[in-house]
């Protein structure tokens, strides 16, 4: 059942989620420190019956508001572009995995490993199990090992897809023609859900995402299956 608690971000699944939420966090902190002190200047002014003349023109009031938002963009600049080289950082992957938005369906290459792929469709809502998601299942679900640098090669066959993991603090856009690439590191055991974030045709609500990290050895085991 959805409650007020559950109306927040995804708990974060890799580190780059979790420096996503703290900023989040900073940046909001600093918004209602924002709101608090401007509404409370505005009811001042509003419900008073006197006029403060200094407050309406004054030199010391036009450097203070002119200095005071510069501070403050500083505030938010600076872990912003942290958080920025962070993404953008390439790490030497372990495993390189490549993902193909289709009209309306996602396909997945292992390359490293004898060339596995399959296709990943949504789940229709008649078969769904009672342990699954509504929306969001699939018959097959991308496997990949825990604390493991993963490259995600993005591309599309046929319109703009976007391919979106929330936890994890991904969203690639796949593009017909190009390869897009990202990289990420799964920090915790789970199945973590996201949706094509692109509007893509009539079925674009209907191509969900599904991963699901595992241990390493759980991983091999998996790999050596579906080799065989």
């Amino acid at each position: 059942m959805t409650t007020w608690a559950n109306m927040n971000l995804q708990d974060s699944a890799s580190p780059i989620m979790e420096q996503l939420i703290y900023f989040h966090d900073h940046t909001l902190m600093i918004i209602l420190m924002i709101l608090t002190i401007v509404s409370y200047m505005m009811m001042a002014m509003t419900y008073n019956k006197f006029i403060d003349r200094y407050l309406l023109e004054g030199q010391m009031i036009e450097v203070a508001w002119t200095i005071a938002p510069a501070i403050i963009l500083v505030f938010i600049a600076v872990p912003s572009l942290r958080l920025l080289y962070l993404m953008d950082e390439i790490n030497n992957p372990a495993l390189t995995l490549k993902t193909i938005g289709h009209q309306w369906y996602w396909s997945y290459e292992y390359s490293d490993f004898n060339k596995i792929e399959f296709d990943s469709y949504m789940i229709p809502q008649p078969d769904n199990k009672i342990n699954e998601f509504r929306l969001l299942d699939v018959d097959n679900r991308a496997t990949l090992p825990l604390n493991s640098f993963i490259r995600m090669i993005i591309t599309a066959e046929d319109v703009l897809h976007s391919w979106t993991i929330p936890s994890l603090g991904i969203k690639a856009d796949a593009t017909p023609g190009r390869l897009n690439q990202t990289s990420f590191l799964i920090n915790r055991p789970g199945v973590f859900y996201g949706q094509c974030s692109e509007i893509c045709g009539a079925n674009h609500s209907f191509m969900p995402i599904v991963i699901e990290g595992i241990p390493s050895n759980l991983f091999i085991s998996w790999i050596l299956k579906m080799s065989s």
